[in-house]
């Protein structure tokens, strides 16, 4: 009887041994990883080697670092116990990616909620003060405002030519070239195509002796009218600073609302034409119904785009003459009038009116998941 409880305690004590030794193993093999991965940062860091031999050094350093710390930890979680392997597993993999969620989104976000509560100077605590500027200033209200707009306009006209070209390429035996036409301004950067529209609207001025170089103005002028200075004449200017987004976006549109038509069953279509439905029918009937949830999801995307627009207007206007809107704003904030307290309540402002898009986009995904 002594013998083996001696022997089942020299049991335990073997499995205890070979469990905190494989622990102490899988603990001390990653950080020996981490020393090298330290090293190639201080060797690519200070080296004074040639640029060639930098950049072959970082592509190797990085891409084979991240790949060894994958298998690694990956090691490490499997030299546990069973039910720990299965608990801790998967965090191997999700772990990297929480993390730096966290570092770059959720720590920025609380340091911004907490300098929304501080003054110009960040130092002293003001309470609500600069929410209830960003909430009542004329200028914050205007940029609202122009927001609705685009909102509203921009997403409606995106979404609208975008089904609309989508069911009509979808017919012709040319799909390929005019898709590729229309997407190809997704292609060019929001600052290259506002550098673009900018000469589309060009104003030199009557009198001024100078040609108009304006393809707007030369149509215009062309047709027997007069040019104009379009992105000065309030609240004209804020469609026209909406067509280019339009001229953007509508590519996008277009191409994942035209997968998701080519989803649906030919089947039901054809049984639809032999009942003898019409095209108009068919499309408010079957194909609307059937892709709601595609709708869905590129509306509310173009949606937060359009609540969180910068490049277009900064590059047009600068947010003059009636254009701002609240992303320029919060520019405006922190970079011209160096208020970070303001800059700071005008970006939570931004974050919670992007929120609810965002869940209902979320929550509609889901659902459409499920079934």
């Amino acid at each position: 009887m002594i013998s083996q409880e001696a022997k089942g305690g020299g049991g335990i004590l073997t499995w205890l041994t070979i469990n905190a030794s494989r622990i102490l193993v899988s603990l001390f093999v990653p950080v020996i990883t981490f020393l090298v991965l330290w090293q190639g940062f201080i060797f690519l860091r200070d080296s004074q080697a040639s640029q060639i031999v930098l950049i072959l050094v970082a592509i190797v350093w990085g891409v084979g670092g991240v790949a060894a710390l994958y298998l690694l930890a990956n090691w490490m979680v499997e030299q546990l116990p069973r039910e720990w392997t299965r608990r801790l597993q998967p965090f191997v993999f999700i772990g990297p990616g929480i993390a730096i969620l966290g570092w770059f989104l959720a720590i920025p976000v609380i340091r911004t909620l907490l300098l929304s509560f501080q003054d110009a100077t960040s130092t002293t605590f003001i309470g609500l003060a600069n929410y209830a500027f960003a909430l009542t200033d004329r200028v914050m209200l205007e940029a609202f405002r122009n927001n609705l707009l685009w909102m509203i306009f921009g997403t409606f006209f995106c979404v609208a030519l975008g089904l609309l070209i989508a069911v009509l390429a979808d017919r012709s035996r040319f799909e390929t070239i005019y898709k590729a036409i229309i997407f190809m301004p997704m292609a060019i950067s929001f600052v290259g195509a506002g550098v673009i529209w900018k000469f589309v609207y060009t104003y030199k001025g009557e009198g001024s002796g100078i040609a108009e170089i304006g393809l707007l103005n030369a149509i215009v002028l062309a047709l027997g009218g007069q040019s104009q200075p379009w992105l000065t004449q309030p609240p004209w200017n804020n469609f026209f600073l909406i067509v280019i987004m339009v001229w953007l976006q509508t590519g996008f549109a277009m191409v994942v609302i035209s997968s998701a038509i080519k989803g649906i069953p030919a089947e039901l279509l054809e049984a639809a034409r032999v009942d003898g439905a019409s095209e108009v029918r068919m499309f408010f009937g079957i194909i609307i119904p059937t892709i709601q949830g595609t709708l869905l999801t590129v509306t509310t995307t173009i949606l937060i785009f359009s609540l969180k627009l910068f490049d277009i207007v900064r590059v047009m206007t600068g947010g003059n003459n009636g254009t701002n809107v609240i992303a320029n704003e919060f520019y405006i904030q922190r970079f011209t009038y160096g208020n970070p307290g303001t800059a700071s309540a005008i970006a939570i402002i931004l974050l919670i009116a992007v929120i609810p898009i965002m869940i209902y986009n979320l929550r509609q995904f889901r659902e459409r998941r499920a079934f």
